[in-house]
């Protein structure tokens, strides 16, 4: 019951019966499910099918909404998933409606009172007292599918003194990106063994290319220049193609 008098507000979501992205990323060993079902696993065609979901809907903020709107706290424990293991972008505490300043900038209408958003995440322009805009989000969706299919987070031990999650990638592109993935996510499977098929062979050069594929859109979404960065409508349409790719092309 709500006392008379008072006004009592609240807002009720969809309930995501697989917690966040950041849960399947990077399970917690010593959680009881884990020791029930073991450790949980994202196949590379659901981390494909995620990122879909995530591009289409910062698609939706950036380009589609009469007021675009910047998320601007784009990571994977704000990425929810569903029963169906489809992602939703959510936690929009730090968001901003956005109004179009010139043809090629789109900047906030309210001020930029320090810098938003999670560390790992943050485009260097917020660093340097840059203004929120759809382009800071795009940095922060590539760092989040460099994290998604190297399974390393961008605060990672390892990256430090120069080397961030974005270079690790651009080292390794494109001959060595099978090196970096996340081992979970796809396994050569002795494919230099004469018994494997030349069909077999083929299926995984072609997920290689595929991954390389995505991890290029990654690097580019996630240039230290706003400018060097992709759209969001054109990050969500090579991603269906590449989804499209997997599924029709190479795990049928």
């Amino acid at each position: 019951m709500v006392p008379l008098g008072r006004d009592f507000k609240a807002l009720i979501y969809e309930f995501m019966a697989n917690g966040s992205l950041d849960e399947w990323l990077h399970p917690k060993d010593e959680t009881t499910r884990e020791k029930e079902d073991g450790e949980r696993q994202l196949s590379l065609l659901q981390r494909v099918k995620i990122a879909i979901d995530v591009a289409c809907g910062l698609e939706y903020l950036h380009h589609q909404c009469e007021t675009p709107i910047v998320h601007c706290d784009l990571k994977p424990s704000n990425i929810l998933l569903d029963g169906d293991m489809n992602g939703h972008v959510g936690d929009f505490g730090l968001a901003k409606f956005m109004q179009e300043s010139s043809r090629d900038l789109i900047r906030s209408q309210m001020s930029y009172g320090g810098v938003r958003g999670s560390l790992g995440y943050i485009p260097p322009e917020y660093g340097e007292g840059g203004d929120a805009s759809t382009k800071g989000d795009v940095y922060s969706f590539g760092i989040l599918v460099l994290e998604m299919f190297t399974g390393r987070r961008p605060t990672d031990e390892m990256f430090g003194d120069g080397l961030a999650i974005h270079s690790f990638a651009k080292a390794a592109f494109p001959e060595k990106v099978v090196q970096i993935v996340d081992p979970a996510l796809f396994e050569m499977d002795n494919c230099q063994d004469n018994k494997v098929s030349l069909k077999h062979r083929e299926k995984h050069l072609k997920i290689q290319e595929c991954l390389a594929s995505i991890m290029r859109i990654g690097m580019v979404c996630s240039s230290e220049a706003p400018r060097d960065r992709m759209m969001m409508s054109e990050v969500s349409g090579a991603l269906q193609k590449i989804g499209e790719k997997l599924l029709h092309g190479v795990l049928l």
